[in-house]
């Protein structure tokens, strides 16, 4: 089973002014992406308002990233996580297109009472593409299921043979570490906190998935790079740079991150409801709070 390495890109879903898919755009992020040292992209996820999408839009996009698939460029499909039987016909259709893997989430409202029954509804799923990677998505903030990783992972493992891991966006690092180290790395543990990547590197990260790599890749880049040398203290201070970066989502919400892509230099269009688009008064603020950081040094080109 092929291995990921290095940095994925959740990306943003484009859409037109009327709030229609733009796929279009696709092309223009997997040069964009990869021009900046991105190893693949984590499609119709979180941050590509994946639960926002029909089943006829994420099979288009499925498509039309398929398109631009790249032997060093690894293309996870997320299958969503309330129908197993929705999931199952996603997970066909990536199968189809040649991508080359397929993740869900929790259920996040008729929720599983344990990880045997979280383990069941993904075996569920992972068992209609036995020839591809499976991966679990672990986001607890946003799904309200917070079970250990752990414990999980061992019962997937027993059930689930084509298990490539786990991607894992949450802050419990002894989880994240026990789950790293199962069976002498046998899976993919992705990390997916932007925020946390220095401290999952000090830990044995070597795959990581998130959305403020696909505008602020260089600064991620160098991160590691000073890790990897030894030159932890410079490492802290980039990380501490790309939160001042982070910080702004949390002032202008979830649409700032599209907000971050046009001032990077590819406008990906609005958000779609409920997520909130910046007015222009808004974006001018941001570009505001921008220009007082060292955006342009470490923005992707």
């Amino acid at each position: 089973m092929k291995r990921i390495k290095g940095m994925i890109v959740a990306p943003f879903t484009g859409f037109t002014d009327d709030g229609e898919v733009d796929l279009s755009k696709v092309r223009l992020q997997k040069k964009f992406y990869k021009d900046n040292g991105i190893a693949g992209a984590f499609i119709c996820g979180t941050t590509g308002e994946g639960s926002s999408l029909t089943m006829s839009e994420r099979k288009l996009l499925f498509e039309e990233w398929a398109k631009y698939k790249e032997d060093d460029f690894t293309l996870i499909a997320f299958l969503g996580g309330t129908s197993y039987k929705e999931c199952r016909e996603l997970a066909l259709h990536a199968r189809d297109c040649g991508l080359d893997a397929v993740a869900v989430t929790a259920p996040y409202y008729q929720k599983p009472s344990d990880t045997s029954a979280l383990c069941a509804f993904c075996a569920e799923v992972a068992s209609a593409v036995p020839e591809l990677p499976f991966y679990y998505y672990h986001i607890p903030c946003l799904t309200g299921v917070d079970f250990s990783m752990y414990e999980l992972l061992q019962k997937m493992d027993a059930a689930i043979p084509n298990l490539g891991g786990i991607k894992f966006t949450f802050e419990n690092m002894m989880d994240y570490q026990l789950c790293l180290n199962f069976k002498d790395r046998k899976y993919d543990i992705l990390w997916g906190r932007d925020e946390m990547l220095l401290p999952a590197l000090a830990i044995g990260a070597q795959a990581y998935v998130g959305s403020t790599y696909g505008y602020h890749a260089p600064v991620y880049n160098e991160i590691i790079r000073l890790f990897n040398e030894g030159r932890i203290s410079e490492a802290a201070d980039l990380q501490l740079i790309a939160n001042r970066f982070i910080e702004l989502l949390g002032k202008y919400g979830n649409g700032c991150g599209k907000a971050f892509m046009k001032a990077a230099g590819l406008d990906l269009g609005p958000c779609r409801p409920p997520l909130d688009t910046l007015s222009d008064t808004r974006y001018a603020s941001f570009l505001d709070d921008l220009s007082k950081l060292p955006f342009e040094q470490y923005r992707n080109k």
